[in-house]
């Protein structure tokens, strides 16, 4: 098997890789495995660094198996009947990619898509999650200093990895501010992590609703804490993945609680959103800063102002509630928007560091062996020039019926 490291070349460009240099090398085996990397001047480990690690640079990679990258390939870009590997942002009938999978389709690619890596329970088995969720909480707090200018915090973008971060955190001086972390996954969690090493008290949601402080402080919340059966019913969580038209908002209670949101869940499209439009309008919406770390794009989104994904090089816009439109940020009658929907490029070492080892860990095997209905099958969302078997609900999407 031949695999190629492939160069990123959506706009704007990524740094991240799928594998590290000492990772290519690690699962490069003389004779059965051979790893290549199409050359790039973005990546945060440069060609140099793959070429002293005795991994080949190759700018044709036509004669590779698999094909791995990190985000969507453009389509000009893709090579008929190979296998790849990347984030195609299409499983949810995303409308900006349907003439993506199309092409997929029509070059008889198998694509593996990173978000349905799944054992057999439907857990994922490798994301960015986590780092999106830390560098979103970052750039929330950095918005709402900005916004305020009660502090500075430098762009998380602009430190060598994290540990420098933390450096910076220590000298941090954050005025009292209630922040509200919505979700309990590895992006909510990742949020939560650079939160405490802030130093920001973690306080139960009862505490939060309840009480003023003076220091800041954020809340974390389940499911159960943002949403109720429609009918009254005790809260089921398997339900509410399941059939999640049944439930209903109720996060009203946060949205007049809190300074700075943080969204950080796996939002499905049949699910409530957290507030409406109108909501904001009411003098009692007390959010200033939202980091929505899901970024789905309203109107089928779980925050109706996120009207587009912003991006690094300008990380913010602002949401005027009463126009129901974008404007400059920072006013006092705006909402300021952080939507990256790329956010771990912003701390690229550690994310590829960590991606790369999920994916050895838990991928790389099931990919030789390829067993019957396992995780590689599982994930392939098309396969033989069709959709995968466990992809036919994207069949209307395909056919332009949705």
């Amino acid at each position: 098997m031949k695999i190629g490291v492939i160069r990123e070349e959506k706009v704007p460009p990524d740094s991240r890789v799928p594998l590290t240099p000492e990772q290519c090398l690690f699962i490069n085996e003389p004779g059965k495995i051979q790893v290549v990397v199409q050359p790039s001047t973005n990546r945060c480990f440069d060609d140099e660094s793959y070429h002293e690690a005795g991994i080949s640079l190759q700018e044709d990679l036509s004669d590779c198996d698999v094909l791995m990258g990190v985000k969507e390939v453009p389509i000009g870009k893709l090579i008929s009947n190979k296998t790849y590997f990347f984030f195609s942002h299409t499983i949810k009938k995303q409308s900006y990619n349907r003439d993506l999978l199309l092409a997929i389709l029509k070059k008889n690619i198998r694509l593996l898509d990173y978000e349905v890596l799944t054992n057999e329970r439907g857990q994922r088995l490798i994301a960015f999650g986590k780092f999106a969720g830390m560098v979103g909480a970052h750039n929330g707090v950095m918005t709402y200093g900005n916004r305020t200018g009660e502090f500075n915090l430098k762009r998380m973008k602009d430190c060598h990895d994290y540990s420098e971060a933390k450096t910076i955190y220590k000298g941090l001086d954050l005025p009292p501010m209630k922040i509200v972390v919505t979700g309990k996954g590895r992006v909510a969690n990742g949020a939560a992590q650079v939160l405490k090493d802030m130093d920001i008290e973690n306080v139960s949601p009862e505490d939060f609703l309840e009480n003023e402080f003076q220091h800041a402080v954020f809340t974390q919340l389940d499911c159960v804490d943002y949403a109720a059966h429609k009918d009254g019913e005790i809260f089921n969580l398997q339900d509410f993945f399941q059939n999640p038209q049944n439930y209903e908002s109720i996060f009203t209670p946060y949205i007049q609680a809190s300074d700075l949101m943080i969204n950080g869940i796996y939002w499905d499209n049949k699910a409530p959103a957290f507030f409406t439009k109108e909501e904001m309008k009411k003098s009692d919406f007390r959010i200033k800063v939202i980091a929505d770390v899901t970024c789905d794009i309203a109107p089928v989104a779980s925050i109706p102002s996120t009207l587009r994904a912003s991006t690094i090089a300008n990380p913010i816009f602002g949401y005027d509630p009463i126009a129901e439109a974008e404007a400059v940020p920072h006013q006092a009658s705006v909402i300021d928007m952080m939507t990256i929907d790329n956010l771990p490029n912003e701390l690229p070492r550690d994310a590829s560091q960590a991606f790369g080892e999920q994916f050895i860990e838990h991928i790389f095997q099931e990919l030789l062996e390829q067993k019957e209905d396992g995780v590689i099958e599982r994930a392939s969302v098309t396969q033989n020039g069709d959709l995968g078997k466990y992809f036919e609900y994207l069949r209307d999407y395909v056919e332009g019926k949705s």
